[in-house]
């Protein structure tokens, strides 16, 4: 008898249906993020080192040096990632003819992008570059006190949901566009209100512009601070969390951008209580928003069972948001999305309605029992029969990592 049928009995036992997981978890999607890749560099000018609140760490070789590469990179990773695929873009990876301004790009410019989704059935994301550029100016962006600067990245941002709305338009699913900036300042504020108001303003130009909801998802990303922001931010949680729910859109929540003593995981179902949905950028803080490439623990495990628990797997917009130049930067990318993967696996694999009824019926000493007995059940043996089914490889797919690496990375000067 395999380890699959025996962990699939295991888990009868408890209640759980694995085949029914399984087919779940087949058609939740992860969306990665293109910029692990290069190290969140971009192609404007042979690809900018980076500024603005954002910094990436060592000097691992084989970074990617342009589109092809990207792609290239992207193409092993897919093939070692089972189950449904996107792919979220920074604008700052428009493929063009010269540089294009920021405030000037088009849906041309991300044509080849949309083409190579198509071929692969990976669909697009995408987000605005308000950081790493000139007019990225004193720390702020979009809520400048400079109405030429605010001006410009209007001009930026508007682009890009017209960009989103078309790669959602042509691929038939709803691209989701993503806001974060930087906007903040170092030491201690003489003015906190002055910049929301101005960013308020700000946004409201932007999405002056009506999109169809079936081609573009509106989204916009809090922080407590950032390098260089340390005492204030404009787009605080509170403050997005409110602007999206007045004006109709999304909330996306990074699990790196709270206090540590914060869990991105509860705030989950308090936002599908009054949201249609929510986003998620899911890495790994290390003392503070450093995005580390995402494991498998606790904090990953337990965002899993909010979505899972709370059958918001087709509410809850999964993406991850993570950059590691010190390691090798395939295996970085593959690591996040399996572990983000299993976690859901993990997630889809617990009794939630035999859980449920022993914390109703207020019997907390089995709830903590069964609990504790769920954290050995057999997951390793249903993730091995995953993979198998998906024709990915499963525990040694390393060994292709590191093929890759002296065949095709090792060569990148």
């Amino acid at each position: 008898m395999s380890s699959f049928t025996l962990a699939a009995e295991a888990y009868a036992e408890c209640g759980v249906d694995v085949e029914q997981a399984l087919a779940r978890l087949a058609k939740i999607p992860i969306s990665l993020h293109c910029w692990q890749g290069d190290d969140v560099n971009g192609f404007e000018n042979g690809g900018s080192p980076l500024s603005g609140g954002i910094q990436t760490t060592g000097n691992y070789p084989g970074k990617a040096r342009n589109s092809r590469e990207v792609m290239d990179d992207l193409d092993v990773v897919y093939s070692l990632i089972p189950g449904a695929k996107r792919l979220s873009l920074h604008a700052i990876y428009a493929i063009a003819d010269g540089s294009v301004e920021r405030d000037r790009l088009e849906p041309e410019h991300f044509e080849a992008w949309l083409q190579w989704g198509k071929a692969r059935s990976i669909h697009l994301d995408f987000n605005p570059t308000l950081f790493s550029h000139p007019m990225h100016k004193d720390g702020m962006t979009l809520a400048h006190p400079d109405k030429e600067v605010r001006q410009y990245w209007i001009r930026h941002v508007k682009a890009c949901r017209k960009i989103s709305a078309y790669l959602g338009e042509q691929q038939g699913t709803p691209c989701l566009h993503n806001i974060w900036l930087p906007d903040g300042l170092k030491d201690l504020p003489a003015d906190r209100l002055g910049p929301r108001q101005r960013l308020v303003e700000a946004l409201d130009e932007i999405l002056s512009v009506k999109y169809d909801k079936d081609f573009i998802l509106d989204a916009v990303e809090s922080k407590v601070f950032g390098i260089g922001l340390e005492s204030y931010t404009v787009g605080s949680n509170e403050f997005y969390l409110l602007y999206a729910a007045t004006r109709g859109i999304n909330a996306l929540l990074d699990s790196g951008h709270y206090h540590p003593t914060e869990t991105v995981a509860d705030k989950i179902p308090s936002i599908l209580a009054f949201f249609d949905k929510v986003a998620l950028h899911v890495t790994r803080a290390v003392r503070w928003d450093s995005d580390h490439v995402v494991l498998l623990d606790d904090e990953t495990k337990e965002i899993a069972k909010e979505i899972i628990r709370n059958d918001a797997d087709g509410r809850v917009l999964i993406g991850l948001d993570y950059f590691d130049a010190s390691i090798n930067r395939v295996a970085a990318w593959i690591v996040g999305a399996r572990s983000m993967q299993k976690a859901l696996l993990s997630a889809l694999l617990i009794p939630y309605k035999r859980l449920k009824e022993l914390q109703d019926s207020q019997n907390f000493t089995k709830l903590m029992v069964l609990n504790e007995e769920i954290k050995t059940m057999p997951l390793g043996a249903v993730w091995d029969e995953y993979c198998r089914r998906q024709g990915v490889l499963g525990a040694d797919w390393f060994a292709k990592v590191q093929e890759y690496e002296k065949n095709v990375l090792s060569k990148r000067s």
